[in-house]
């Protein structure tokens, strides 16, 4: 969590003291030349803004996944070891294991697109010309029976296809809620009481107990 904010306040000066109204001013650096801006201005949205033009087949997806992707997630999406899964679980959400791939729980194609634009292959990113990610995007879908083996995906119908877990991603409404606008008391009162800690907290389970285990699974 630290680290993951102390992150973010660095980027954010980054691109504050980037930007004409505060290099200047504060004699810090000097501003971003637009080649730059368009180096770090690569983030797609749901809406399609920010796609890069290009198009890919699934057929194209499934030659590049292979060289460059299965050693980490296998060919079928199922996942080495333990890298992540991509493909299956759907229905799994509620169960006790839940499965969470881009079939089951992503909620919008742009998130597979922009993830694997910016941060895939692992070790190389950033390397994936506009097509070969148009490609693996496509055979991604067709992996979670999202479209089929002749499809090809652009940025012309790239916003006609929608991932199926999309309908369960709703606003976070609790800023608009009355328990926490200003001046309102929260509904819980009294005092809070700490009544255990991890340190002496047995927490294997007792069927690993009577197995001889001694981690949780």
């Amino acid at each position: 969590m630290l680290k993951s904010l102390k992150f973010t306040a660095i980027a954010l000066c980054f691109i504050a003291f980037s930007t004409p109204a505060f290099a200047g001013k504060l004699n810090l650096g000097r501003d971003a030349t637009p080649d730059e801006v368009v180096a770090w201005d690569t983030d797609v949205r749901p809406d399609g803004q920010g796609l890069p033009e290009g198009r890919g087949t699934v057929e194209e997806g499934e030659a590049i996944y292979a060289e460059k992707c299965a050693t980490c997630h296998g060919d079928f999406g199922e996942g080495i070891d333990r890298w992540p899964v991509l493909a299956g679980g759907q229905g799994s959400l509620k169960s006790d294991r839940p499965v969470k791939t881009i079939g089951s729980f992503w909620p919008y194609l742009s998130t597979v697109f922009d993830y694997i634009n910016r941060a895939m292959p692992f070790g190389h990113a950033r390397s994936l010309e506009p097509h070969e990610v148009y490609a693996i995007t496509a055979y991604l879908m067709n992996l979670n029976d999202i479209v089929d083996s002749d499809f090809e995906l652009s940025k012309g119908n790239f916003t006609e296809k929608r991932l199926p877990n999309e309908a369960n991603f709703i606003e976070d409404p609790r800023p608009d809620t009355p328990v926490l606008e200003k001046g309102k008391e929260p509904c819980k009162t009294g005092e809070v009481k700490i009544t255990n800690t991890a340190s002496v907290l047995d927490v294997t389970p007792e069927e690993a107990k009577k197995k001889g285990g001694g981690s949780v699974d």
